[in-house]
């Protein structure tokens, strides 16, 4: 049998049914609003896996660094040129090889330099015997001068004595005038021809001077004609030139060479400098005469900027610095090196190590390390000059505080990170 409820128990269920739904959906509101709230759960990185270092007060250089080689100075490299034509006939020394002045680096084989040493000698001999039989005609015609020149002179010593007799014998009456007359011409006569007769002979002389001059001329010019063609011959066997060790021999037996072809090149490997390559962006404030180090992986050398490229290759600017320092054991020619360059020292400024992506004169965030160490906090921190290893801080940091300078883009979409055990 059925029993009918009352209408006032069917509404006060109802009543409640409905307050439970509504206190279920505020409570459901209530929970959305707060986990809205909610800050993301911060990721966890761990602390052996990133550079940590701490804001710093103080002087820091600003450098510049740059790889590079080592290579002899202008003078202390040199390569050596053909002086003739030729085919290469031996190779001497193989690179490597420590050569002095004289010593022989390959040998060149020329029959037309050879032939026209042996022509140039045959001339020689030539004009050499055409002088000493020149001589001997000059000096026989000189004493044919000289012979008609005294024949000449006796005769007017002779006339002359007869006019004075003649003379002296005309003023006792003795002579007639006519006799003294003709005395006193031929006197006169051998006396103008003795007169012509010593200048013939000083003119033959002058004449025997110019020829004997002139053929000794055409000796001198044969001469030097010989001792070009032997230096030529001699420079068949090309020798090193200096004191050195040598670097190359870009040719091989039987090859032909024309004159200033390269042969081979020697440097001296105690005399190098450091031609390094630096990043155009860092090379504006490069001067010539700035202190740098140069580091072999064997040792590090002072040194000095001596030279900067006036043009930019490859993004980069060669600098020349020289080696004021001794040079550690195994530094040569082409060594790979890693130089840097001091371009001036900043005082009492603030400083850190230079982050990941930080470019001077830049604004970047940075996670900074909260007072209790276990979470990074990020921060805008504006940066100032750089150096190789540090860079200035303008603002956003202060001294001691402990920053995260690894490449972190894995969480740009995070402000904060845990640590783990510690930050700091």
């Amino acid at each position: 049998m059925d029993i009918q409820r009352p209408a006032s128990v069917a509404r006060q269920k109802k009543v409640r049914q409905i307050a439970l739904i509504v206190a279920g959906i505020v409570v459901v509101g209530l929970v959305s609003v707060v986990l809205a709230r909610l800050k993301p759960a911060a990721p966890t990185v761990e602390r052996a896996t990133v550079w940590v270092d701490t804001v710093k007060r103080g002087t820091i250089p600003r450098q510049v660094r740059g790889l590079g080689t080592l290579v002899p100075v202008d003078e202390a490299r040199r390569w050596i040129a053909a002086a003739t034509q030729g085919r290469i006939e031996r190779i001497v020394l193989r690179p490597g090889a420590t050569v002095t002045p004289d010593t022989v680096v390959l040998e060149l084989d020329d029959p037309t330099a050879r032939q026209s040493l042996a022509d140039a000698e045959q001339q020689l001999l030539a004009a050499q015997a055409d002088l000493a039989s020149l001589d001997a005609r000059l000096q026989t015609e000189r004493l044919n001068q000289r012979s008609v020149a005294a024949t000449v002179e006796a005769d007017f010593h002779q006339a002359r004595l007869e006019k004075e007799v003649n003379e002296d014998l005309s003023k006792d009456g003795l002579v007639s005038q006519l006799v003294l007359r003709q005395s006193t011409v031929r006197a006169d006569s051998l006396a103008t021809r003795n007169r012509l007769e010593q200048e013939r002979v000083q003119v033959a002389e002058d004449n025997i001077r110019a020829q004997l001059k002139a053929q000794q001329a055409r000796i001198g010019q044969l001469t030097s004609l010989v001792a070009l063609r032997q230096d030529n011959v001699d420079r068949l066997r090309v020798r090193a030139g200096m004191n050195g060790v040598l670097e190359q021999v870009p040719v091989e037996v039987g090859q032909q060479v024309a004159p200033g072809t390269n042969l081979a090149r020697v440097a001296d490997p105690t005399r190098l400098k450091a031609e390094l390559r630096i990043a155009e962006t860092q090379a504006r404030d490069l001067t010539i005469g700035q202190m740098a180090e140069v580091d072999t992986r064997n040792g590090k050398i002072p040194g000095k900027v001596i030279r900067i490229d006036p043009s930019a290759q490859n993004g980069t600017v060669t600098v020349d610095v020289s080696l004021e320092g001794e040079l550690p054991r195994g530094a040569r020619p082409d060594l790979s090196v890693d130089g840097t360059v001091e371009l001036d020292r900043l005082e009492n400024v603030l400083y850190v190590g230079r982050p990941a992506f930080g470019q001077e004169q830049s604004t970047v965030g940075l996670f900074t390390c909260t007072e209790d160490g276990r979470e990074a906090v990020r921060a805008q921190v504006q940066l100032g000059r750089a150096s190789v290893n540090t860079i200035e801080v303008l603002s956003g940091l202060k001294e001691s505080d402990s920053v995260v300078l690894s490449d972190m883009s894995a969480w740009d979409q995070f402000d904060r990170i845990r640590l783990t055990p510690t930050c700091r």
